[in-house]
């Protein structure tokens, strides 16, 4: 296995809320995309962003926009986080009782597709799927939650596991890395096979040009 650079995907969740305009401006020489994360209280105990605010901060960069649908029935909101600016929209196969319509809906809106596997998720959900997806998001902490703590049990190896799933079919999804994003976490991430990090606190409380630099 080839170790590639990083991708850095910003989480806004871990930005100054009341200032995401100058928190975009300051990070935005060193990510490659912003990860948003949109939770309804339903699906995880927490509410975060909404379409109207994301179309609000669409025209502060020109980096993609990842909307992860931490929510029961993304498909109701396919088309509002579409019109808002989503280039890529991650959901969660047991959030619907038609993941492969949540799939060709957000394909028909000209967006890639996303499927996050939380921590107790087994790649084998992603069965049906492994040639409709763009990107698999790995989640390394329990959902809704952020802070100090450090990657889940077999979060690296569900990472490997996927890197081997990837080269054994011939396919070119992104693995991406989403909870625990910490310096000592980093470069285990990269050396498992992890194509791009979703970092939080590290990077809007820390120094961005210092984790440009490890991502390289």
């Amino acid at each position: 296995m080839t170790i590639r650079p990083l991708k850095i995907s910003a989480s806004l969740w871990s930005a100054d809320l009341a200032n995401l305009e100058s928190e975009i401006r300051r990070v935005d020489p060193y990510v490659d995309s912003y990860h948003l994360d949109v939770a309804d209280g339903a699906y995880a105990p927490i509410m975060l962003f909404f379409p109207d605010l994301v179309a609000a901060i669409r025209g502060k960069t020109k980096k993609p926009f990842h909307v992860h649908l931490i929510t029961q029935e993304p498909q109701r909101w396919l088309g509002a986080f579409a019109r808002a600016g989503a280039d890529l929209i991650i959901f969660y196969t047991n959030s619907t009782d038609k993941p492969q319509e949540v799939i060709d809906a957000i394909k028909a809106h000209g967006i890639r597709a996303g499927i996050a596997l939380a921590v107790d998720q087994s790649i084998t959900v992603l069965q049906p799927y492994w040639d409709q997806i763009d990107l698999v998001c790995v989640l390394g902490t329990d959902l809704g939650v952020k802070g100090i703590q450090d990657v889940a049990t077999g979060t690296y190896d569900k990472i490997s596991a996927l890197v081997r799933q990837r080269e054994d079919r011939g396919l070119d999804f992104e693995i991406e890395a989403d909870g625990a994003i910490r310096l000592h976490t980093v470069e285990p991430l990269r050396q498992a096979g992890a194509d791009v990090i979703v970092p939080g606190s590290l990077i809007f409380r820390s120094s961005p040009q210092q984790l440009a630099e490890m991502c390289s």
